[in-house]
């Protein structure tokens, strides 16, 4: 039987929605620039790298806990909304699950906003532990990239 899950995390940054918004749709470029122990390099290879049907192949870096490469499809990008989702279609995270696929979506507040971050799983075996590590280090960017908004009068 296939063990399938959900995890769902929301994160507080201080930088306003439109600009962690932005930073977000530019993750091809901001990424590997602001974060190369986390990213080594993201190349574009179907599409621009922003909108739905975009593929892009990820290489982290040493902060990456379990995953050193990552091919992901932008599945849906609703910009009103300030929601992205994406599918990981090849790569490490496919050792462990059989399919994996996440939704990312920035929600405005008075000061600041929210990041909201939830991924579905499928277990590649029943003995496979829920992607905690891949949340952690999402919660993680998250953190880094409002740093980054702030550092860069971006906020």
């Amino acid at each position: 039987m296939a063990c399938t899950g959900k995890l769902h995390v929301e994160v507080e940054v201080k930088s306003h929605a439109d600009k962690v918004w932005e930073s977000l749709r530019d993750f091809i470029y901001i990424y590997p620039k602001a974060f190369p122990h986390d990213y080594k390099s993201v190349e574009v290879l179907e599409g621009d790298g922003i909108k739905p049907g975009s593929v892009r192949f990820i290489t982290y870096g040493e902060g990456s806990p379990l995953v050193k490469v990552s091919k992901e499809r932008i599945e849906v990008v609703d910009v009103p909304n300030k929601i992205f989702c994406y599918n990981v279609i090849e790569g490490d995270l496919l050792k462990y699950y059989k399919s994996f696929k996440a939704n990312v979506q920035v929600v405005p507040k008075e000061e600041g906003s929210v990041l909201k971050w939830s991924c579905e799983f499928e277990k590649a075996t029943d003995e496979t532990p829920d992607p905690d590590a891949i949340k952690d280090f999402a919660i993680k960017n998250f953190k880094e990239l409002d740093d980054y908004i702030i550092a860069n009068n971006k906020a």
